[in-house]
């Protein structure tokens, strides 16, 4: 586990998905599982800085695919954890319908295999629906933001204050908000430059004709 801003930390040691974990007075939230394998480095590397399952207060779902959910069975029958998702993503995360790829011809490597054998995950009941607007106790207030595309019910989380935490972000809604720092759900945080990155990443998208000058 390690510190990616104040009161933020990535975990490591699998091959796909990314977890965070933030850390409060009262406890410990959770942004997304990883596979099913993770759920025991997930604890391991929370022991390594003192902390035991039960002070897992709150698991955020950001989407519902096996490599964000997969531990997440386990995760929450240890710590008792408040799940929350957005709706449309809640009957994926509970074991009650598959989960949704993008299209097969935009994946490559385990993703495009995990999209082919698509199954039913292990259910884990969601207990908070939340959606755009709302905000979570976590972080000094950590606002939801809606970010379809990946999956219909994707969920961003964002913290405007100095200390910023960003999960998955969309293009061009999020651009605005300037993040200092990204996390991303695949690959290694951004810290360095972070709006400029998206700012840049966000015009490609709008223009992806448009030469780089």
């Amino acid at each position: 586990m390690r510190q990616i801003a104040a009161n933020v930390f990535g975990f490591s040691g699998w091959m796909m998905g990314r977890a965070y974990a933030i850390v409060d007075a009262d406890g410990i939230t959770l942004v997304d599982t990883g596979l099913q394998p993770a759920a025991a480095k997930i604890v391991k590397q929370l022991a390594v800085h003192g902390y035991r399952p039960p002070d897992i207060k709150r698991i955020l779902i950001t989407h519902a695919h096996p490599d964000h959910i997969g531990g997440l069975p386990e995760l929450e029958r240890l710590s008792g954890a408040v799940v929350y998702a957005s709706a449309r993503e809640k009957p994926v995360v509970e074991g009650r319908e598959k989960s949704v790829y993008p299209p097969r011809e935009t994946l490559s490597g385990i993703a495009r295999l995990m999209a082919h054998d698509a199954e039913l995950q292990p259910g884990t009941p969601v207990d908070a629906i939340i959606g755009e607007g709302d905000v979570i106790p976590a972080l000094g207030g950590l606002r939801v933001i809606e970010t379809p595309g990946h999956t219909a019910g994707h969920l961003a989380f964002w913290q405007p204050q100095p200390q910023q935490i960003e999960h998955h972000i969309p293009a061009k809604k999020n651009a605005a908000l300037e993040p200092e720092i990204i996390c991303f759900g695949h690959g290694s945080p951004l810290k360095n430059n972070a709006a400029a990155a998206l700012q840049t990443f966000a015009r490609r998208v709008a223009n992806p004709t448009e030469k780089e000058t």
